[in-house]
């Protein structure tokens, strides 16, 4: 099921929650959630821990934000953004820990899990590597079947999860640089994250109402989103979210939830 057909002036703000454990605090949740329609709530590999998960779901609920699994690699220490080799049996059972664990604090607070969304490395990877791809799928399968997969158009990931008859949604990065085709620039080479808010903004509405985004060498590159990403952990990430979600409207582009 393709979540995406025939919504072109209606999209998704979706931002990544929770990524905090213990003492340390790196996203402003409470902030955030008065603006986005769904967060995306780190699950304790990367970041999150109990009684963090518990209360952006608590949050979530009572705003009416969706709620989703930011599923990762184990990897708290580089905050999942490093390269892992993980048996694919082992990574399905990985995600689906992931997304059970969250699930138990989304009921408590009287809401569910929406839908999955791979981190950092786990995301990156899955846009090329078949195998990890179906590994996220068959985690998401063994926790919650029919959950939607949010994800990078045109990925490994999402074909795997189309395969396997599960809702796939498209996601574009509003504060991420991109090739010419349509894959996000890697966050080690210079440019990778757009940093000026007034870019941003512009490049906001470019993918909401026009379906497309410039890339870092300047080539228009088509791309079709049903939902798009502000980072959590950029600084001022909830004046920017504001901004965007106004520029939005102020565009004629609707902003809803996908699930």
């Amino acid at each position: 099921m393709d979540l995406n057909a025939g919504r072109s002036t209606v999209i998704d703000l979706n931002a990544d929650l929770g990524e905090g454990f213990g003492r340390w605090t790196l996203t402003d949740d409470e902030a955030l959630l008065s603006v986005v329609t769904s967060a995306n709530v780190a699950c304790g590999f990367h970041a999150g821990d109990p009684s963090t998960m518990r209360r952006v779901c608590a949050l979530a609920a009572e705003r009416g934000v969706r709620i989703g699994a930011q599923v990762s690699y184990r990897d708290l220490a580089g905050f999942g953004r490093r390269a892992m080799d993980v048996p694919p049996d082992e990574l399905a059972d990985e995600v689906a820990y992931q997304i059970g664990a969250l699930q138990v604090f989304a009921q408590a607070a009287g809401a569910r899990v929406a839908y999955v969304k791979p981190h950092g490395a786990l995301y990156n990877r899955t846009v090329h590597d078949e195998e990890q791809a179906q590994a996220v799928v068959r985690g998401v399968h063994l926790a919650a079947p029919g959950l939607p997969v949010l994800g990078l158009p045109g990925s490994r990931l999402h074909e795997a999860a189309g395969r396997a008859e599960l809702p796939v949604v498209a996601e574009a990065f509003a504060d991420r640089a991109y090739t010419p085709h349509g894959t996000l620039v890697p966050r080690r080479e210079p440019g990778a994250v757009v940093h000026e808010a007034d870019a941003v903004v512009r490049r906001s509405v470019a993918i909401a109402r026009d379906g497309e985004v410039t890339a870092r060498t300047g080539e228009r590159v088509r791309l079709r989103a049903r939902s798009l990403c502000v980072h959590g952990d950029t600084p001022g990430a909830a004046d920017l979210a504001r901004r965007v979600r106004t520029a939005l409207r102020a565009a004629g582009v609707r902003v809803e939830a996908f699930a």
